[in-house]
């Protein structure tokens, strides 16, 4: 057995950051404060939608869904980010480092596919405005709900029993202070091309063919737009996706900045790649709710009302 396993597989360790230690009690008061806002945000845009009966349509059906989503990856990160800062626990099983990673690219690739079915549900809403009601009906948001949280929890299933699979014989420290998968790979002393060559092609029939359609579902609307003849229809139909393209930026700009400092800015400092591992994992969450409280009209509505019934 190797030196770094226990009866229950490997111990990793937890990164905070390097050379900082010493304030990391400090460094804990803006992450308690993005997790607060995450937590805060995504139940209070949940509630407003729940209580409030004109907002139950497709459109916010699928808010609803990005808001459980957003909720689940701000719950997965939590207990290890505040354990190591406000504790001091770097120590992590394999065991429980396999089930955060599990929910945390579940969660990630279930906001990527959520993002994908709120494009399709404004290219029905400007496309074809006249079916969209009878095409996307309570039966099929329930479906689309369900697979997308079958398509992303099965996609990420196998990673955890294959990273078990492998003898971790080279330093156990980790890179971030949560578990992420390549994180774990790089740390093993086993042949892991099997877990690369998986994960490329998770990330490839995920992310990349969700930002292809979701591409593609803008163009179409453009195109639609840009032939209605008057130019406060166009900008009326553009203004119920700017909401959704400003989500898709906050999602898909950290993820494609992560996978350029990996690839291309391997020796520039390592709080450079925790910064931007944190801001690809926490920022979305928190900025999510605000972007459609701001934007969006009857969610504003919504939550200003509640808060005068509170007052």
């Amino acid at each position: 057995m190797s030196p770094l396993s226990n009866s229950s597989g490997p111990v990793f360790m937890l990164m905070g950051f390097p050379g900082l230690e010493m304030y990391h009690h400090w460094i804990s008061i803006p992450f308690c404060s993005i997790y607060f806002v995450a937590l805060l945000g995504n139940s209070t845009i949940l509630f407003v939608i729940k209580t409030n009966r004109s907002l139950h349509e497709p459109m916010y059906a699928f808010l609803s869904m990005l808001a459980i989503t957003d909720l689940g990856l701000s719950v997965s990160t939590l207990p290890t980010v505040l354990g190591l800062f406000w504790f001091n626990i770097r120590e992590i099983d394999f065991n429980t480092c396999a089930v955060q990673l599990f929910f945390i690219h579940t969660f990630s690739f279930m906001e990527s596919s959520v993002l994908l079915a709120m494009a399709f549900d404004r290219y029905i809403a400007i496309c074809n405005p006249l079916k969209y009601t009878s095409i996307l009906t309570n039966s099929v948001l329930v479906k689309i709900g369900l697979a997308i949280a079958a398509r992303s929890s099965a996609i990420v299933f196998p990673t955890p029993w294959l990273l078990r699979r492998y003898r971790y014989c080279k330093s156990n420290l980790l890179s971030h202070s949560f578990c992420l998968h390549q994180d774990v790979l790089k740390l093993s002393c086993s042949d892991s091309r099997v877990n690369s060559i998986y994960g490329l092609c998770v990330v490839l029939s995920t992310l990349v063919v969700d930002s292809l359609l979701i591409l593609w579902s803008y163009m179409k609307i453009i195109r639609t737009v840009t032939a209605i003849a008057s130019r406060e229809e166009r900008l009326k139909a553009f203004n119920t996706c700017v909401s959704h393209i400003c989500v898709v930026l906050i999602f898909f700009i950290p993820v494609i900045g992560v996978s350029m400092v990996h690839r291309f800015a391997r020796h520039i400092s390592p709080i450079v790649h925790i910064l931007m591992a944190d801001v690809y994992l926490l920022i979305p969450p928190v900025l999510n709710p605000i972007v459609y409280s701001v934007k969006t009209q009857p969610i504003r509505k919504g939550i200003l009302a509640m808060l005068q019934r509170k007052a």
